[in-house]
């Protein structure tokens, strides 16, 4: 696809502020995990999203907090290993309400815990929500609830993700197209060529490159994603300009950088200019 083809975002009016870009929640992090919940809220910045709020486990705020200063953070209740307590629910609940968009999964873990809350707000909020990473696990667990569904989803899996949602069986294109319509949600397959699908369109994304093959990449996304859902954008559209945008900072940074060196906070800084490169609307 042509630069020229993609979604654009509005431009900016002169005396626009930070609430005409979105609130976007963020449920992320554990402890040793507390990396990705930073990089899915600096994708979101850098992804014009007005306001940022990281919701993490109470242990693990200050480490996030030190490395952004751009967006707030939400101490949760934890477990006695560091992850979100299913307690905290009443807090992401609240949360919810007050925000344009939400993403959950990058970094979370795995517990009962965070199955039970996980699904708790995939089913119930009216939000639109990026699902990511640990969310999907928690969902893989239940795939007969994933078209009990409140409000736009958007799930981001890379294939071995789709595979435990599938109930083991391969994935392919088709199976993905069907897969989103089934479901009723916005598919983004990850991978080489990775695929954008809401069951009725279908987009194979032409940026990106073997270097993003690295921990980390995945969260930014979610965080793109995200902050495109906030101002604006359409699920579908999100995620196509999303994953272009993302695939491009890579490339850029790749060329700078080299594709073995290439690191997710790489692809944070490259985005300032894979955006300027696309024009607003």
């Amino acid at each position: 696809m042509r630069e020229s083809a993609l979604p654009r975002l509005p431009r900016r009016k002169r005396d626009a502020h930070k609430g005409d870009f979105g609130r976007v929640f963020i449920v992320a992090g554990s402890r040793g995990m507390t990396g990705a919940a930073a990089l899915a809220g600096m994708g979101a910045l850098r992804s014009g999203a007005g306001l940022v709020y990281l919701a993490v486990p109470a242990s693990c705020w200050s480490v996030v907090a030190s490395l952004e200063p751009g967006y707030l953070t939400v101490p949760l209740a934890e477990d006695g290993e560091g992850r979100v307590s299913d307690s905290a629910w009443t807090v992401l609940d609240d949360w919810a309400a007050r925000v344009d968009v939400a993403a959950i999964g990058p970094g979370l873990g795995q517990s009962d815990s965070v199955r039970q809350f996980v699904r708790e707000c995939y089913q119930r909020w009216s939000t639109p929500l990026v699902v990511d990473a640990d969310a999907l696990n928690a969902l893989s667990h239940v795939p007969a609830r994933l078209s009990r569904h409140a409000g736009p989803r958007v799930l981001t899996p890379h294939p071995g993700e789709f595979r435990r949602l599938l109930g083991g069986a391969d994935c392919d294109r088709e199976m993905a197209i069907e897969f989103a319509r089934r479901h009723d949600v916005v598919l983004v397959l990850k991978g080489h060529q990775t695929l954008v699908t809401d069951g009725e369109r279908a987009y194979g994304n032409t940026t990106g490159n073997p270097g993003m093959a690295t921990g980390g990449t995945g969260d930014v996304l979610t965080g793109v994603i995200a902050a495109l859902l906030g101002q604006g954008l359409a699920p579908f559209e999100a995620a196509q300009l999303g994953v272009w945008v993302h695939g491009r900072a890579g490339d850029l940074q790749a060329a700078r950088v080299g594709e073995i060196s290439l690191t997710a906070r790489d692809l944070v800084e490259g985005l300032p200019q894979a955006w300027l490169e696309l024009p607003s609307a």
